[in-house]
């Protein structure tokens, strides 16, 4: 399948002030700071839902996609509010609205602005914007960009009223640039600014990054900031919790969905409800269970267009979270951020690990076990076959402290890829073991990681 396929193609053809502080101290101070705050806990779920027109919108005046009006009526966006609602009662959620969608002069678009309004009084859901249908980087120039998202801002403070900012922007895809922009003369410090693993599906590529929190590097959007010189106060979030062994693949490589893990199109829709269902809990069960024990805190995340309907689902999602894991938090997305950022002034203490056993879905094989180690410095992926015990392969090894520049021209590649990477579209992506690394490859992995010599 081609690069222009979609998920919907897939579908439809398979049936604070921390850290302000922090900027401008050296390296051991700034670890010494980290050291002083309490670490982050607890299990955060983050549910946005978009409200569109078209169903890209990559630029104000350019769409690429189907004409979505009829699928963002009032009625369907008060279907998706009760839903979420049956399903986590005292649960916050982030309404994400395009520029169309802010600029419709239609009756159903005013009402639809009114109602989400409505929402941020009476839940305090957060409202914001989404720029770029989730590509703005990749057909629009970085300028462009920011002045759209400094005038949909406004749009959206004088649709809400009451003095009303967002504590985020949803973008799918953004550029270093703008995510600095949005800290430095916006004041947002949260922006969902990548959406993790993707390659070979929809309109952008951007395989390289952390799929948990972090402060991008000046450099490039996927790469941590390294210390204070290229320091972004802007808290980068993915967009979708995915299933770490499907997502090792590129695009529907072998006729598997990379993006299989939480979200309807690729579960449900896709694997039927009972199928479905099982593994975007299974998804959860990786955050919340054994990710929770090696990282302290868990977090599930994901993007469902109001179009795309599934109502039922998010409510049968939302109850099972809450009934498995009653101590979970549904917060906005940008107040998640802003915890995060609260505990973590930079990226010095960084030490995510993820570890999966395969959930029998397609492409996620049971007898495969997958360990993620992601840090400042690295991104570190590890597959074997634990039912024969074989040796770890390493199939990502991603460098953080070399140089990394992002296109300045309008292209979909926009990932950060050095030494090996998951998704084998370069010769050289070939599972290895660690001792075929190169010795100071080895040299950087077992000083953070000295168990795994």
């Amino acid at each position: 399948m081609g690069g222009d396929w979609t998920r919907r193609d897939f579908l439809g053809g398979m049936v604070g002030s921390a850290a302000s502080l922090a900027l401008g101290e050296p390296a051991a101070s700034q670890q010494a700071f980290a050291a002083e705050l309490p670490p982050l806990r607890g299990r955060f779920l983050t549910h946005i839902s978009v409200v569109r027109v078209n169903q890209i919108e990559v630029t104000p005046t350019r769409s690429i996609g189907d004409d979505e009006s009829a699928d963002n009526s009032p009625s369907l966006i008060r279907a998706r509010r009760d839903a979420f609602a049956r399903g986590c009662p005292d649960g916050r959620m982030t309404w994400a609205i395009s520029w169309l969608a802010l600029n419709d002069s239609r009756k159903e678009y005013q009402q639809a602005r009114k109602l989400l309004a409505s929402y941020h009084d009476r839940y305090g859901d957060e409202i914001t914007f989404i720029p770029g249908g989730y590509f703005a980087p990749m057909y629009n120039t970085r300028e462009q960009i920011r002045k759209t998202i400094h005038h949909a801002l406004g749009l959206v403070s004088s649709m809400v009223g009451g003095g009303y900012r967002p504590q985020c922007v949803v973008a799918g895809f953004m550029d270093a640039e703008n995510q600095r922009f949005l800290a430095t003369e916006e004041g947002i410090h949260v922006c969902q600014g990548q959406i993790w693993s993707q390659h070979g599906i929809d309109h952008g590529d951007g395989d390289g990054g952390i799929c948990y929190p972090y402060y991008p590097s000046r450099e490039h959007y996927l790469k941590p900031a390294q210390g204070a010189a290229d320091f972004i106060d802007c808290v980068c979030l993915d967009g979708w919790t995915c299933d770490f062994l499907t997502a090792r693949r590129n695009g529907f490589e072998g006729g598997f969905n990379s993006r299989l893990g939480v979200g309807p199109i690729e579960t449900v829709g896709d694997l039927g409800k009972v199928a479905g269902r099982k593994e975007m809990m299974d998804i959860t069960a990786v955050h919340f269970d054994r990710g929770h024990a090696l990282n302290g805190f868990g977090w599930v995340t994901g993007i469902w267009e109001v179009s795309v309907g599934h109502d039922e689902d998010l409510t049968y999602w939302l109850r099972a979270v809450r009934d498995r894991w009653p101590d979970t938090q549904a917060m906005t997305e940008g107040a998640f951020g802003l915890e995060w950022r609260k505990h973590m002034p930079s990226n010095a203490s960084l030490n995510y690990r993820f570890d999966e056993k395969g959930t029998g879905a397609p492409g996620s094989e049971k007898e495969l076990e997958i360990q993620w180690f992601m840090n400042r410095e690295f991104r570190l992926a590890l597959l074997h076959n634990w039912m024969e015990n074989s040796p770890p392969m390493a199939i990502d090894f991603t460098r953080y402290d070399l140089k990394a520049k992002e296109p300045q021209g309008l292209q979909r590649e926009w990932s950060l890829m050095n030494v090996l990477n998951q998704k084998g579209t370069r010769p050289q992506d070939k599972p290895m073991r660690l001792g075929q690394l190169s010795a100071e490859d080895q040299r950087i992995i077992y000083a953070r990681y000295p168990n795994l010599a």
